[in-house]
């Protein structure tokens, strides 16, 4: 787990970044309802998490950069016992300064009296605008209720800056993140193990869900993916109720999220357990393109080059089983292979799936650094309408996703606790 030392440095890392006289303020994310008077489960505003780890609603950390390191105020809900009763234990202000490490901290209905006095007479505000039109609202009558010279007269954009924290992982995230592969990998191991054909998709996502939850994460990291057959060529087919005939290949995309920090993998694997000669052929492509971009992964190298190579492989793939015709350099270019491989070789990992931190710099691919995580996920998707290519391989699709931390001298994959290789997926799948 983070501990309340990591999450003090964290804060005083940013304090130690902001101008002088100046305040960041971070709100909680608010509840949302399901239908009529239940609400989704609550997850913390993402940034509020990283800075201090705190997860109740109602809540929002204030930080003043100064004096010693910097003081950090949070606001949250009072201890009440009525209330608790109903909806769950609270920390309370006192909690929150014993268990979260903060300098000090009021209740949330004490936001009005308090805020408005920190905010006077500081010169800017740092803050992500945009993200919470309520909270919008109440900050900015907050600064106009003050009016005058001492009234903030700059916002600075707080995500950006903590975006960049995010993107390095330290020691302790890292720790947590093979945890979070560890898991997945064993439930998408689980979900091979009891396929056959018949099973209903949402039966294998039982399954996946099942393994994050008796393992020790808190929930997928995202909506599930099981997608047989013709589904697989939905890339975020989400309603998995059909059920997965003998013959058709399944694509699972699945994750937990562990501690906060999600795991993001995809297997493809045939129902019955053995893959027929062209489910083989487009799997063994997509399988080459993640081997080689992975072996690219390494510091200072371009973000790119894994989108590239596998671009190439794909493209060269497709050409030589006959699916894309003509030069391959040629068709690399005109970006041909898109019909058939529409996404990206991968995204940034961590705290969010789709993880904060930029991807070029002054409009240049960054280079990786040491402490980056990535998923490396090419694909070929091979629609049941496709035109121009033969009836064999229409609606195949295959997508391989594995989680990978930038290392001093190369990367590490997270995930290679589920086989990937297709002789070890059959074995697996006999039993």
């Amino acid at each position: 787990m983070i501990t309340a030392k990591e999450y003090t440095a964290r804060r005083r890392e940013l304090m130690s970044t902001m101008q002088g006289n100046s305040i960041a303020i971070v709100a909680a994310a608010a509840e949302k309802v399901r239908s009529r008077d239940t609400l989704y489960p609550y997850k913390q505003a993402t940034n509020l998490s990283y800075l201090c780890g705190f997860s109740e609603p109602e809540s929002v950390l204030v930080l003043i950069p100064g004096r010693d390191q910097g003081e950090s105020i949070l606001f949250c809900r009072e201890k009440d016992k009525l209330r608790e009763t109903w909806d769950g234990y609270r920390v309370g202000p006192e909690g929150a300064v014993a268990d979260y490490a903060v300098d000090d901290a009021f209740p949330i209905g004490d936001l009005d009296d308090i805020l408005p006095g920190l905010l006077e007479g500081k010169e800017r505000v740092y803050y992500a605008i945009g993200k919470d039109a309520d909270f919008d609202r109440h900050l900015m009558s907050w600064v106009n209720g003050i009016g005058g010279s001492s009234a903030p007269g700059e916002f600075v954009d707080l995500d950006h800056i903590v975006n960049e924290m995010r993107l390095i992982k330290t020691a302790s995230e890292l720790k947590l993140m093979r945890q979070a592969g560890e898991i997945s990998a064993r439930a998408h191991c689980r979900a091979m193990g009891i396929a056959k054909p018949g099973i209903y998709e949402y039966q294998l996502q039982a399954e996946i869900e099942h393994e994050f939850m008796a393992s020790g994460a808190t929930a997928p990291a995202y909506t599930s993916i099981v997608g047989g057959g013709k589904n697989g060529c939905i890339l975020h087919y989400i309603e998995n109720r059909e059920k997965i005939n003998n013959g058709d290949l399944v694509l699972i995309d699945a994750g937990c999220e562990y501690e906060n920090y999600a795991a993001d993998i995809t297997r493809t694997f045939p129902i019955n357990g053995k893959f027929s000669r062209e489910q083989a052929a487009i799997y063994d492509i997509v399988l080459e393109a993640q081997v080689q971009a992975m072996a690219k992964i390494a510091p200072g190298a371009a973000y790119n080059v894994a989108n590239e190579i596998t671009i190439a492989v794909i493209t060269q793939g497709l050409v030589d089983l006959g699916i894309l015709n003509g030069d391959v350099s040629e068709l690399i270019e005109q970006q041909a292979c898109k019909e058939f491989y529409m996404h990206s070789s991968g995204h940034w990992l961590g705290m969010d799936v789709h993880d904060v931190g930029d991807y070029k710099i002054d409009g240049q691919w960054r280079d990786f650094e040491p402490g980056m995580v990535l998923t490396v996920e090419p694909g070929i998707y091979i629609a049941p309408d496709s035109k121009n290519v033969a009836d064999r391989w229409r609606g195949l699709a295959v997508r391989i996703e594995d989680n990978v931390a930038v290392t001093k001298t190369g990367c590490e994959d997270l995930t290679a606790g589920v086989p990937k290789k297709r002789s070890e997926i059959e074995l697996l799948m006999a039993g």
